[in-house]
């Protein structure tokens, strides 16, 4: 019998399992999650020797817990269909949800597999104990979510085809510290993105339109776990958070993180209003948790409470709707609509970085444990 991916111990046992399955038709699939644009999950690269050369001495009581806690692995064989699993009527959902849901699909599992490709490469590159093992356990945890999301896109008849993805997807390159920092946010917004809709549903049951939504609570602990590592890597290194260059980086990405975030969700009205959630309110909703959390190794937090937030988080998605039809009239004109778009997104994105931080003292130990 063929494992099954949630009960593989390594990333590369997870992807195996998930290409010993029949093939499906999967080819739109596959092209949407190869598609490269600013709002779709994207492939990385970096300098391993440099992460490889972390030294974990400064954080080593709380890092040695943590790899202890993931080693112990306690959601394996979680992710798979047991008796908890509804029948979907596929057929039968509206056409519009039908569609952005399975666009929701696509996105999550290629921006899973793309974790799980960056630290499968960490771990491969790498000598060094502690940073390779902490990467085999997050590459293995990355590529179980990614296959679980691929077995609930087969009932819809479509998959993405992983391993053609690794071979075929455009890498982008960045410094090691942008690595920290952009996948530090985007666990801990994914943990917040997670548990939000898992908590409303247990209050919205008639909301819950498919099952998977039920093994949020684990995934978004996953989530949670992931970003405590790359919490603990930005403690090694003071100048990561403190210098006043990296402070400027640091509110950069957070502004990248949440707007993207924002604009992408708006572009799924279906979406939430099956799930019964206004996407202004879970936006935010998301943005404070996140905010919050990442008060335990970033100086500052947004304010999203600023006059000039939600509007021009509205017009970078009104920017975002004009890039979208332009992309789609082509020609001279197409282009024209496309790069008005680009500078209207420009300007609304400068207006956002330009909104005054809330600073915050970050404690001596950065560790926390789920509390939402």
């Amino acid at each position: 019998m063929n494992m099954h991916s949630s009960e593989a111990s390594t990333a590369e046992e997870a992807i195996a399992a998930q290409e010993a399955l029949p093939p499906l038709t999967n080819e739109e699939a596959t092209q949407v999650a190869m598609s490269n644009t600013l709002l779709t999950p994207r492939f990385y690269t970096t300098d391993f020797d440099e992460m490889d050369a972390i030294d974990v001495t400064p954080v080593r009581g709380e890092w040695d817990k943590l790899i202890a806690a993931m080693k112990a692995d306690p959601n394996k064989g979680h992710f798979k269909k047991n008796a908890d699993w509804d029948d979907v009527d596929w057929d039968g959902m509206e056409p519009a949800l039908k569609a952005e849901f399975i666009d929701f699909l696509i996105s999550s599992c290629t921006a899973e597999f793309s974790g799980c490709v960056l630290y499968k490469e960490m771990k491969r590159r790498g000598s060094n104990e502690d940073i390779t093992t902490l990467f085999q356990l997050m590459a293995r945890d990355e590529a179980r979510h990614a296959g679980f999301i691929n077995d609930a896109l087969r009932e819809a008849g479509i998959a993405v085809n992983l391993g053609f993805l690794t071979q075929a997807k455009k890498y982008t390159y960045f410094r090691p510290k942008f690595i920290y920092y952009a996948t530090y946010l985007s666990e801990k917004i994914g943990y917040a993105r997670y548990i939000t809709i898992y908590r409303h549903l247990e209050e919205h049951p008639d909301k819950r339109f498919h099952p998977i939504f039920k093994w949020f609570r684990e995934w978004c602990n996953d989530e949670f776990s992931h970003g405590e590592a790359f919490a603990l890597l930005l403690k090694t290194d003071p100048n990561l958070t403190e210098s006043r260059m990296n402070k400027l980086w640091i509110k950069f990405f957070l502004t990248a993180v949440y707007s993207t975030m924002w604009v992408r969700d708006h572009q799924r009205p279906e979406f939430h209003k099956a799930l019964g959630v206004d996407p202004a309110w879970y936006g935010q909703e998301v943005f404070r948790k996140t905010s919050e959390i990442s008060r335990q190794v970033f100086p500052m937090t947004l304010d999203i409470d600023h006059p000039r937030w939600i509007p021009q988080l509205n017009k970078m998605q009104a920017a975002n709707v004009q890039i979208a039809a332009g992309r789609k009239q082509g020609g001279f004109g197409g282009w024209a609509k496309r790069m008005v778009g680009s500078a209207k997104a420009g300007m609304a994105f400068i207006s956002l970085l330009t909104i005054p931080v809330e600073k915050n003292a970050v404690p001596d130990s950065p560790r926390l444990e789920p509390a939402y």
